[in-house]
């Protein structure tokens, strides 16, 4: 079934939305969650309310991209589960490893508090990646949105886990100069 119809059934609020998108984006929303959250328990229960989310939200919203929809809101109920089951560990995860790198480049929630700003920063952020080339595009995209390991990146990309981990500082810092010429941080 293609994502038209999928999106057709939520609208029409038929149950079998749920089904056909367990179908075609389960096993791509649990990588999501279990690259976060690391427990296939957590990350099944995750999914689960992924599609809640998405049952809840479509309509009103129709999403140009059904993919894209449901990874955000995969990764974004993964990310919050997270930060709940290690409030009292903050650091020890590997979750926390790979935002506390970005965090050295993306202002903190208290210095970008209007939705404008996160959006023009998030529009400043994906054109700075489409200028990237594909292989460290897909590098940084894995492991800055998929929370992939630089381990697992590696061998993805068929390169050493230091080549993978100095593109990424790199990146990281391209994309820091970038937002400070644009006045973004």
């Amino acid at each position: 079934m293609d994502d038209r119809e999928i999106i057709r059934l939520f609208f029409d609020r038929d149950q079998r939305a749920i089904t056909a998108l367990s179908e075609k984006y389960g096993a791509y929303c649990r990588t999501i969650a279990l690259n976060i959250l690391g427990s296939r328990e957590d990350s099944e229960e995750c999914v689960n309310d992924a599609f809640l989310k998405a049952w809840e939200l479509i309509p009103p919203n129709d999403p140009q991209l059904l993919s894209a929809f449901l990874g955000k809101l995969t990764r974004n109920l993964a990310i919050s589960r997270r930060r709940y089951f290690t409030a009292e560990k903050r650091g020890k995860g590997s979750t926390d490893v790979v935002l506390d790198e970005l965090a050295e480049v993306i202002p903190s929630d208290s210095s970008v508090e209007l939705e404008q700003e996160r959006k023009e920063l998030t529009e400043e952020i994906n054109r700075f990646l489409k200028k990237l080339p594909p292989k460290k595009r897909n590098i940084f995209i894995s492991r800055y949105w998929y929370c992939n390991s630089v381990k697992d990146i590696a061998a993805q990309n068929g390169i050493s886990e230091s080549n993978t981990s100095v593109i990424l500082n790199r990146t990281r810092k391209k994309l820091k100069q970038h937002l400070e010429k644009k006045g973004m941080i």
